[in-house]
């Protein structure tokens, strides 16, 4: 069989530096290749939907399969075997959800239409060890009416806007290439655990991490959620709030055009 295979993935992203290969520590992309390697015999192209941080984690993260230098994959596996037959090679904390077929000028990255991602707030009064390396632990409490003004923020990154504010400093995006449109961006809390979603065309360096920072600070009272129009339109990544750790965030989802 001489197709291209696509991959969803999910990983706990706590033990390595982000999903591309680079030389200073073990990434995602790397122990997918080992594994395919283990698996198919040969080295494999190994191409991701996106590039995470540092201890980023993932719930649906695209990736295809081709032998390298070609669009196809040669096995008799089955298509939809290809995700148990991996797993048998991949640590407990990378797992293949699901497997199969793509056409083969399919790219998991430019053909995207959106991703959305969850960050995790851990509002309980003391740490949970269960939540450790998996939410940010923010001790004093958030009440109803702190969530409110953080729904209320959140509420105002909903558009197509300038997000140059939420850009991490030395990110390598352009001053000018900083518009993107955010078509959801929601807060919501269950028990002691507070969601903030965010559903857009893409993002900047640091964006979610630097919006749930922001949140944070609307919760605390130091940036008021009726002044964040005004805060984007400034560009300013100053005047945001901190940049939230990577142990909260979560790529959520990923949408290609044959999804709504």
């Amino acid at each position: 069989m001489l197709k291209k295979i696509m991959l969803t993935v999910a990983f706990v992203g706590t033990a390595y530096c982000g999903y591309q290969v680079q030389p200073n520590g073990i990434t995602v992309q790397e122990v997918l290749g080992n594994a395919a390697k283990a698996l198919f015999g040969y080295t494999c192209d190994v191409v991701g939907c996106s590039r995470t941080d540092s201890g980023v984690h993932a719930r649906c993260f695209c990736v295809t399969l081709a032998k390298k230098g070609s669009n196809a994959l040669e096995t008799t596996i089955p298509p939809e075997r290809i995700a148990r037959a991996m797993n048998a090679h991949l640590p407990d904390d990378i797992s293949v959800l699901t497997s199969g077929l793509v056409d083969a000028d399919f790219h998991p990255r430019y053909d995207v239409v959106s991703k959305e991602y969850e960050y995790l707030i851990y509002n309980g009064r003391e740490r949970n060890p269960f939540y450790a390396e998996r939410a940010w632990h923010i001790p004093t409490a958030i009440d109803g009416a702190a969530l409110s003004r953080m729904q209320a923020a959140a509420a105002c990154f909903v558009g197509k806007q300038d997000f140059s504010a939420f850009r991490a400093v030395g990110a390598d995006t352009e001053p000018g290439d900083a518009v993107r449109t955010v078509y959801a961006a929601s807060v919501e809390r269950v028990g002691d655990m507070i969601s903030f979603r965010v559903r857009a065309d893409g993002f900047l360096y640091h964006m979610v991490r630097i919006m749930a920072g922001t949140l944070v600070g609307v919760a605390k009272g130091s940036i008021a959620p009726e002044d964040m129009p005004a805060l984007i339109a400034g560009k300013d990544r100053r005047k945001m709030g901190v940049t939230a750790p990577a142990c909260g965030l979560y790529l959520n989802a990923v949408f290609y055009p044959d999804q709504t």
